[in-house]
C-alpha cells in the first residue's frame, strides 16, 4: 500500500507531462493494486484526486486510453465509487471513446460504463445525457454477424452495458425499445446461440424489456419465439431452462407471440417436460414441472393458440391435457382443470368436451378436494364446470351427470375465491324450471345465499349471490321456492339488489321481486314493507336516467304490490301518478303502453 501511495503520486505527476512510458508503468501498478485489493485500492484512488486527472487523460490517440479505461471498470465494481466517477466528469470523455476504432479500448470502455451504471441512477442518467445508448446499440448491429471470440466479447459487454443501463427502469428500458433493440438483440441470439455468455446476456436483456408492455410488439415482429424454442431445446441445465421460462412468460402474455410460440413447437416442449418430471420429488424438478404446466396453460389463453391446440377435441395436446385431471400431482391437477377452462371459451368446445365425458372427470377430481382440499384445484374445476355450462344444449347434460351435487359439497367453503366460481356454477345451469326448483328449497343452500349476500368484503360473492337467489325465483316461478327464500331472509337483498349501479341486476331483482309479489305476496308482506321498496320504485320511475327496462318492470311491480293493503295505502300515499303519466309518451312503446296500464290500475283502484 505505501507503494501505491508512491504511485499515486507519481501518476499526478506524469499525467501533467503526459510522458507515456513512466504514465503506463503507474496505470500497470494501479491495476496489480486493483487485482489484490479492490475495495482498499479504491478508496486510495478516491481520496488521491486521481479521477479528476483520469478525465483528461481518456484520449483517443493515447496508447494509455484502454488500461484508463480498465481501471475505471475495476474501481466501478464498488458501489461507493460510482457517483465520484460521475462528478469526476468521467462519462463524457468514456461516451466519446465508443467511435474508437480500437477493439480494447471499445471493451474496457463498455465495461467503464457499465459498472459506473449499474444500480446507479447518476450513472444512468450522465450515461443518457451523453447519448451513449445510441452508440452502443449502433455497434451492436454493425457487429452482429462477426463471430469471431473477440467480438463475441465485446458484444456480451455492449450487452451487459446495456442491460445495466436500463435494468428496472421504465423511461430507460422504452427508450432502448424505440432505438430498435429488440430486433437487434433478436439477431443475436439467433447468428451467437453457441456462445453460452451472450445467449445468457441477451436473455436476461429479454428478461428486462419483455416486462413492457410497449415491448410486446416489437417482439412479435421478430422471430424471437423461433429461436427461443430452438434454444430451448438444447438446454439440459434446469437453470438454463428456468432464464429462458423467465423470458417465456411475460411474453407469452402477448396473444400474437402465443401463437408464434405454439407454431414453433413449445408446447411440445413443454409436455415433454412434464412427463419427466411429474414423478420426481426433487425441489428443482417440482419448480419445473410448475413453471411448464403453468406456461401451458398462458398458452391457452389466446384465442387462436387455443384453437389450434385445441384441434376438434381430438389433438395430442388436448388429450394430454385431459390426463392430467386424474393424475396425483395436485400442481398437473390444477393445470388441466384450468387448462379445460380456457378450452371451455367457445360453444363448440364446450360442447364437444361435454359430450365425451369432462364433467365426470372434473366432478371426480371436485370429489378428492372435498375434505381439506386443494383450493386452487376447487377453484379451477369449478371455473371449469362454469365455462362448460354456459352453451344451453350442455346444461341438462351436466344437471344429470351429477353437477349440482358435486358443487353443492362446497357450500361450507369460507374461501371467497371458490364460493365465487360455485355461485357462477349453480346460476349457470338453472335456466331449467326443475332445476332452480329443486335448488330454489335446499334450505341449506338458500340459507348460505342469504348469509353471502352480506359479504360486504367480497363484491363478487356478494353480487353473485344476489343474482343466484333472483335466478332462482325467475327460473322456478315456485311459491315453494319463494317462501324458503322469504323465510331465509333473501326479500332485503333482492331489494337492495334492485337498487344496483348494474342494469342487469337491478332487472334481475324487480323481475324476481315483481314474482314473488304476484305469487307470494301474503307471505311476502310484512319484509317488503320493511324495506321500503315502494319508495325505491317511486325513485326509480322518476330518475330519468333509469333504463327503460328498469322503468317498465318497476311499474309491472307496482301493479303486482297493490294487491296488499298496506303496500297499497303506501302507493297511494307517494302519488305514483304524476310520475307515470308522464311516462305514457315514453320513446319507448313498452315504457309507454305499460305507462297506461299502470295508470289505470292506479285510477281505479285509489
Amino acid at each position: 500500500m505505501d507503494n501505491l501511495s508512491d504511485t499515486l503520486k507519481k501518476l499526478k505527476i506524469t499525467a501533467v507531462d503526459r510522458t507515456e512510458d513512466s504514465l503506463e508503468g503507474c496505470l500497470d501498478c494501479l491495476l496489480q493494486a486493483l487485482a489484490q485489493n479492490n475495495m482498499e485500492t479504491s478508496e486510495k484512488i478516491q481520496g488521491s484526486g486521481i479521477l479528476q486527472l483520469f478525465a483528461s487523460l481518456l484520449l483517443p490517440q493515447s496508447s494509455c486510453t484502454a488500461k484508463i479505461a480498465n481501471i475505471i471498470a475495476e474501481v466501478a465494481k464498488n458501489e461507493f465509487m460510482r457517483i465520484p466517477c460521475v462528478d469526476a466528469g468521467l462519462i463524457s470523455p468514456l461516451v466519446q471513446l465508443l467511435n474508437s476504432k480500437d477493439q480494447e479500448v471499445l471493451l474496457q470502455t463498455g465495461r467503464a460504463l457499465g459498472n459506473i451504471c449499474y444500480d446507479s441512477h447518476e450513472g444512468r442518467s450522465a450515461v443518457d445525457q451523453a447519448g451513449g445508448a445510441q452508440i452502443v446499440i449502433d455497434h451492436l448491429r454493425s457487429l452482429c454477424s462477426i463471430t469471431d471470440p473477440a467480438n463475441e466479447k465485446l458484444l456480451t459487454v455492449f450487452c451487459g452495458m446495456l442491460m445495466n443501463y436500463s435494468n428496472e427502469n421504465d423511461s430507460l428500458q422504452a427508450q432502448l425499445i424505440n432505438m430498435g433493440v429488440i430486433p437487434t438483440l433478436v439477431k443475436l441470439l439467433g447468428i451467437h446461440c453457441q456462445n453460452a455468455a451472450l445467449t445468457e446476456m441477451c436473455l436476461v436483456a429479454f428478461g428486462n424489456l419483455a416486462e413492457l408492455e410497449s415491448s410486446k410488439e416489437q417482439f412479435a415482429s421478430t422471430n424471437i419465439a423461433e429461436e427461443l424454442v430452438k434454444l430451448f431445446k438444447k438446454q439440459i441445465e434446469h437453470d438454463k431452462r428456468e432464464m429462458i421460462f423467465e423470458v417465456l412468460a411475460p411474453l407469452a402474455e402477448n396473444d400474437a407471440i402465443k401463437l408464434q410460440l405454439v407454431e414453433a413447437g413449445l408446447v411440445e416442449c413443454l409436455l415433454e417436460i412434464v412427463q419427466q418430471k411429474v414423478d420426481s420429488d426433487k425441489e428443482d424438478d417440482i419448480a419445473e414441472l410448475k413453471t411448464a404446466s403453468d406456461l401451458m396453460v398462458l398458452l391457452l389463453l389466446g384465442d387462436e393458440s387455443m384453437q389450434k391446440l385445441f384441434e376438434g377435441g381430438k389433438g395430442n395436446v388436448f388429450q394430454r391435457v385431459l390426463s392430467w385431471i386424474p393424475s396425483n400431482n395436485h400442481q398437473l391437477q390444477l393445470a388441466g382443470a384450468l387448462a379445460i377452462a380456457n378450452f371451455a371459451r367457445n360453444d363448440g368446445n364446450c360442447i364437444h368436451m361435454v359430450d365425451n365425458g369432462i364433467v365426470e372427470k372434473l366432478t371426480d377430481l371436485l370429489d378428492r378436494h372435498v375434505e381439506d382440499g386443494n383450493v386452487t384445484v376447487q377453484h379451477a374445476a369449478l371455473s371449469a364446470l362454469r365455462n362448460l355450462a354456459i352453451p344451453v344444449v350442455n346444461k341438462a347434460k351436466m344437471l344429470s351427470a351429477g353437477v349440482t351435487e358435486a358443487v353443492l359439497k362446497f357450500l361450507k367453503s369460507e374461501m371467497p375465491p371458490v364460493q365465487f366460481k360455485l355461485l357462477g356454477t349453480l346460476r349457470m345451469l338453472i335456466d331449467a324450471q326443475e332445476a332452480a326448483e329443486q335448488l330454489g328449497k335446499n334450505v341449506k343452500l338458500v340459507e348460505r345465499l342469504v348469509e353471502w349476500c352480506e359479504a360486504k368484503d367480497h363484491a363478487g360473492v356478494m353480487g353473485e349471490s344476489n343474482r343466484l337467489l333472483s335466478a332462482l325465483i325467475r327460473h322456478s316461478k315456485s311459491k315453494d321456492v319463494i317462501k324458503t327464500i322469504v323465510q331465509s331472509g333473501g326479500i332485503k337483498h333482492l331489494v337492495t339488489m334492485a337498487t344496483s349501479e348494474h342494469v342487469i341486476m337491478q332487472n334481475e331483482a324487480l323481475v324476481a321481486l315483481a314474482l314473488i309479489a304476484a305469487l307470494e305476496l301474503g307471505t311476502a308482506e310484512k319484509d317488503i314493507e320493511s324495506t321500503k321498496l315502494v319508495q325505491i320504485l317511486h325513485k326509480l320511475l322518476a330518475d330519468e336516467r333509469s333504463a327503460p327496462e328498469i322503468k317498465y318492470n318497476s311499474m309491472v311491480l307496482i301493479c303486482a304490490l297493490m294487491g296488499s293493503e298496506s303496500l297499497h295505502k303506501e302507493v297511494q300515499d307517494l302519488a305514483f301518478l304524476d310520475v307515470v303519466s308522464k311516462l305514457r309518451n315514453h320513446e319507448n312503446k313498452s315504457v309507454a303502453q305499460q305507462a297506461s296500464l299502470t295508470e289505470q290500475r292506479l285510477t281505479v283502484e285509489s
